[in-house]
């Protein structure tokens, strides 16, 4: 994502290459940077990087292109958006992480963190091939690139396996070159369940489709979306992170839909960015109109799901068709990074603190309660590259929300859920605490068939909780 800083005036040229060249792609004036350092102290990853962002930056400003590109820390950057959220003079210090990656490979260097170069390259490799992440085929041609990471992670891989969270059958995407109108999309709001849920979150979609249908929310899938790019494209190809969730935007609106609901977060995050792209500039916008053939009229609102939710149904008419009440049911909200930051492309008004699930849960009659780590760093995009990680910011975030008094965590994204989730045997817990996706209490609330919640997903089963709470 790219945004247009301050020009440089002529008392303050550029005497750095790396710094022009930020400038000339991004739009981006690293000069602007005045080190008062809330990139690094807010920084999730600090502890794990060689420089601190705030170094890397006063690297590309003086030249030392050695540290900014020999740097482990962009490749390490969780693109959680934090520095970029928090940084004073509007600079997208997450891009710049990911530009330095990219910058790094083709002036020959080699990547700092190599897998992480290799699981993005695998990951684009399947989504040009079917259109989709195709799980197992991405697992696979990083295991046998990088075998020391499958036999030093096998109990999560063969924990994953038992609870059937792998999707062993490839769908291939075939995006039509031009949508034909839907006639339901009059009465119905488009459904983008990205390819998590289609795979190893099936409990959310399984969840999120009965939950909607309970509130009378008439979802439609539209047939041929294709993957966000995820996180890799935005590290390797910038095009592809433009051009993919266009490709749905466009096939959404061409359908004559008007809201499209994603549940994951990291979806719902790469399609606004790319629409916040196309609005701030328009040769970007006129080179999305020539690759589709197609001239997009930005007539789709993206909404996350429990926003549409809210938007569609509210708090009140939730709490109405309350059958069986959580009560006594301790939760805390987890929104991760990527559902509310930034705001300046998300839109959310209170991105450090959001309150949608919290209202939600609330409606339910659950007893939400207040913690200091709504949108802390799970560890993200590492949890094949650096479970180390992983297990540490996720193992914190479970440990917090234990001494908060909570008795599960409810989240809304399917890489949060597994982070916290999954590792849960690696994380040296006093006692394992459930991970629930927002949908799968809803399905508990509404008394909807169980089979719709999916609960045997989750590998830290939730239904002792349940029995004890007398849900079940």
């Amino acid at each position: 994502m790219s945004q247009d800083n301050e020009p440089v005036n002529d008392a303050m040229a550029f005497n750095s290459e790396l710094a022009q060249r930020i400038q000339d792609e991004l739009g981006q004036n690293v000069y602007l940077c005045y080190q008062c350092v809330k990139c690094t102290s807010g920084c999730p990853l600090g502890d794990f990087f060689d420089w601190q962002p705030n170094q890397i930056m006063r690297a590309v400003q003086l030249g030392q292109e050695d540290i900014a590109l020999e740097s482990q820390t962009p490749w390490l950057c969780a693109t959680c958006q934090t520095c970029t959220t928090r940084c004073p003079q509007n600079l997208d210090i997450n891009s710049i992480m990911e530009f330095l990656t990219r910058e790094a490979l083709e002036r020959g260097f080699k990547p700092a963190l190599p897998a992480m170069n290799l699981f993005n390259e695998a990951f684009m490799r399947e989504v040009r091939l079917w259109g989709r992440a195709y799980e197992p085929g991405l697992m696979a041609e990083f295991s046998l690139r990088q075998p020391q990471h499958l036999l030093a992670d096998r109990e999560f891989f063969l924990q994953m396996l038992k609870k059937r969270k792998v999707s062993f059958i490839p769908h291939r995407a075939r995006p039509p070159r031009k949508a034909k109108p839907v006639p339901e999309a009059a009465d119905a709001i488009a459904y983008y369940p990205g390819c998590a849920l289609h795979s190893s979150a099936t409990e959310f979609d399984a969840s999120a489709r009965a939950v909607c249908a309970a509130l009378e929310m008439n979802l439609y899938e539209p047939e041929g979306w294709v993957c966000c790019g995820s996180s890799a494209a935005h590290r390797i190809d910038p095009d592809s992170a433009i051009n993919l969730p266009m490709k749905n935007l466009t096939l959404i609106e061409q359908s004559g839909f008007k809201e499209v609901v994603m549940p994951c977060a990291a979806c719902f995050n790469r399609h606004k960015a790319a629409q916040y792209e196309i609005q701030q500039h328009e040769e970007k916008r006129a080179q999305v109109d020539k690759n589709m053939g197609y001239v997009y009229q930005d007539s789709v609102q993206v909404s996350t799901l429990s926003e549409a939710i809210l938007n569609h149904v509210g708090t009140v008419q939730v709490a109405e068709k309350v059958k069986q009440p959580l009560s006594n049911l301790k939760v805390v909200s987890y929104y991760g990074c990527l559902l509310t930051r930034p705001p300046k492309v998300t839109g959310v008004e209170h991105p450090e603190n959001p309150t949608d699930m919290d209202g939600l849960m609330a409606a339910l009659g659950a007893e939400v309660l207040d913690w200091s780590y709504k949108t802390a760093c799970c560890g993200g995009v590492h949890s094949l590259i650096r479970p180390d990680i992983v297990v540490k910011l996720s193992g914190d975030l479970v440990r917090h929300a234990r001494e908060a008094g909570a008795e599960a965590i409810v989240v809304a994204c399917p890489l949060c859920q597994m982070n916290l989730d999954a590792r849960q045997f690696q994380m040296d817990l006093i006692e394992p605490m459930p991970i629930l996706y927002f949908t799968q209490l809803m399905v508990l609330a509404l008394d909807l068939p169980t089979k719709t919640a999916e609960w045997h997903k989750n590998l830290v089963d939730p239904q002792p909780l349940f029995r004890e709470k007398g849900f079940l």
